[in-house]
């Protein structure tokens, strides 16, 4: 893939990235490497996007996003294929990720629509009976984004969809592991009217994003990624608006009066979705220990009949990780974990970046793998008698972000539901679910802000008063 108009590089350059396939390690395509002492030209077009975005009226943003929306529907085989080739997603979970950007983009046209502002009702309060006005939501100015290598264009989307919609400037770092689809994202957005200086794309390694972050200009920062790096952000930034969409450790309640059946389906889609590599897998599966050996012994079965392999071939049920240093990460984290006591049930093979879906129970509570986010493969199984003592498990880690309950019960699923500490509690669905509308992020530490659309667009703007006092 060749650079673009929407990484024109007079800047200083510390060469190429070379972006390979996850795979078989072929060569996708290169991007310019910019280091530090490019700010300076990055900030000075950030700085005219700024103006160039907040000129654009409303239906002018919205009438870009929807456009961009229709030109990558037009061109869906095309977007899919460069996410199987440089993140190692499976066809079919590729072709799922774009349909979730043109839903993405299509949301926040409609928030650049219909979500201006309120009417304010001054004369509800004693002494400002005279008073009338209203409040506007106006852009915040510079926005930073920052996006992972799992979700390289749908997140990419959550980001410069909501930006644009309020009128912001964007400078766009995505992962140097996986720029290549966040570049065609905003070709497609200037192909569809968007004035190129709005999003200006920042591709390069941790001083880069270090610089970026400490530009007095950037009014906000929205991360996805890790805890180490978003405190190392957290400490950087200085006063500036953060939203932070860090990493999980999804438990999933497995109630006696479930549809077995339906659970483990469920289940096992949430725990490998994306080779593991998502926020919201399903990590930790606590069942009633009534139904425990039934579970157990479907959901390896199922797990097992997995199709490992060529990600680009639509009978793939899971290609490989990111990379292999990713999979070595992960192989001795199982290793350590079965070290430990820990009984390996099914998986635990890897082959260059692909690791087998990996199953384990018996898993020691104070383990690294059942304290920490694995972003891997790898589900931990575990039964239980008493239901206090599973929200006591399911609430044990220092931070959240979605859980599940599969119960017919429905009084359980909404008692468990207010018990359970996460930002989402999905009931009869894996932790894995997530409707781009609806607000999403964590809990307990390090939650900041929310995405999803209508969230986020509000976390990107800011309320201006317009108060008239009508005298006399």
């Amino acid at each position: 893939m060749n650079l673009t108009s929407v990484q024109r590089a007079p800047l200083q350059t510390l060469g190429l990235i070379d972006v390979f396939s996850p795979y078989d390690g072929s060569l996708v395509g290169s991007v310019a490497n910019l280091g530090e002492h490019a700010v300076p030209g990055l900030l000075a077009r950030a700085r005219q996007g700024v103006k160039d975005s907040a000129a654009l009226p409303r239906h002018r943003r919205a009438g870009i996003l929807e456009q961009a929306a229709r030109l990558i529907e037009r061109d869906a085989p095309d977007f899919a294929g460069l996410i199987v080739d440089e993140a190692g997603k499976t066809l079919r979970q590729a072709e799922k990720e774009v349909k979730r950007c043109i839903n993405t983009l299509r949301l926040s046209a409609e928030e650049a629509r219909r979500n201006a502002g309120e009417v304010v009702p001054f004369d509800a309060y004693e002494g400002s009976e005279s008073r009338q006005g209203w409040f506007t939501r106006e852009p915040l100015g510079l926005i930073l984004a920052i996006t992972p290598y799992n979700d390289p264009l749908n997140l990419v989307a959550h980001k410069l969809g909501p930006a644009i919609a309020g009128g912001n400037g964007v400078i766009l770092k995505p992962s140097e592991l996986t720029p290549l689809s966040a570049l065609k994202l905003v070709q497609y957005l200037v192909d569809a009217g968007l004035p190129e200086a709005v999003v200006t794309v920042a591709t390069g390694g941790a001083e880069l994003g270090k610089a970026l972050v400490a530009l007095r200009d950037v009014r906000m920062i929205s991360f996805t990624g890790g805890f180490a790096t978003g405190e190392q952000i957290a400490r950087g930034a200085g006063l500036k608006k953060l939203a932070m969409d860090l990493g999980g450790n999804a438990p999933v309640l497995v109630l006696e009066d479930c549809d077995l059946d339906a659970t483990v389906e469920s289940c096992v889609s949430g725990a490998f979705w994306a080779a593991g590599q998502n926020c919201i897998g399903t990590q930790r599966i606590l069942v009633h220990a009534s139904i425990y050996a039934a579970f157990r012994d479907r959901f390896v079965e199922l797990t097992r009949a997995m199709v490992l392999g060529n990600p680009g071939r639509r009978e793939t049920d899971m290609g490989p990780m990111i990379n292999e240093a990713s999979a070595r990460r992960v192989e001795e984290c199982v290793n350590q974990a079965l070290q430990e006591g820990a009984q390996l049930l099914c998986g635990h093979q890897r082959q260059g970046a692909t690791y087998a879906p990996t199953v384990l129970e018996q898993v020691d509570h104070g383990s690294r793998l059942w304290r920490e986010e694995a972003f891997a493969p790898v589900v931990m199984l575990a039964p239980f008698d008493d239901i206090d003592q599973a929200v006591a498990w399911a609430n044990s880690p220092e931070y959240s972000l979605h859980a599940g309950v599969f119960t017919r019960d429905l009084a359980k699923a909404l008692h468990l539901a207010r018990r359970i500490e996460a930002g989402g509690v999905m009931i009869n669905d894996s932790s894995d679910y997530r409707f781009d509308a609806m607000p999403f992020g964590g809990s307990k530490y390090g939650s900041l802000g929310r995405e999803g659309v209508r969230f986020a667009y509000e976390d990107m703007t800011q309320p201006k008063v317009v108060c008239i006092n009508q005298l006399g």
